[in-house]
């Protein structure tokens, strides 16, 4: 597989799992998110989306710089394994917390993302040092949002 069609893959696995979760956000923002108890830390609606769409791009920009080195070796294998899961969880969150309207099982799911974060950095931090780099703010927004998670469980 070419390099091109690697970014392409890359930009489109990391937005459709935004896709995914915007989908039963969007419709729950107005509906049932404006009624939730929230803590004085949240930050206003108008936030979430240019952070997001930001954090996307680093992540598939990370992904596309590890995924053009190759799949040659099981562990390579293994990390794009764990990328595709750190995906579908970003994913799953968003559906339990607005789908299902279940912040504390969205607790248990974003804990896992955060752990998956994690891994995933540290993965990359000998061989695919710049992916490494790439992940630190997506890090930081999703510990910032299990802090808001745990926030909204205890609050309501």
């Amino acid at each position: 597989m070419n390099d091109k069609l690697k970014l392409l893959l890359a930009l489109t696995m990391s937005y459709g799992a935004g896709f995914i979760g915007s989908f039963f956000t969007m419709s729950q923002i107005d509906a049932w998110y404006q009624f939730v108890n929230k803590p004085s830390f949240n930050p206003p609606n108008w936030v979430f989306g240019p952070v997001w769409s930001l954090l996307y791009l680093l992540m598939a920009v990370s992904l596309y710089l590890f995924w053009k080195k190759g799949l040659n070796t099981r562990y390579q294998k293994d990390i794009f394994k764990l990328f595709v899961l750190n995906l579908l969880l970003n994913s799953l969150w968003s559906i339990v917390f607005f789908g299902f309207h279940n912040p504390t099982l969205a607790l248990a799911i974003i804990i896992g993302l955060l752990y998956t974060i994690f891994l995933l950095i540290k993965r990359f931090w000998n061989d695919f040092r710049i992916s490494a780099y790439l992940l630190i703010p997506y890090f930081l927004w999703v510990a910032f949002a299990t802090m808001l998670n745990v926030a909204i469980v205890i609050l309501n």
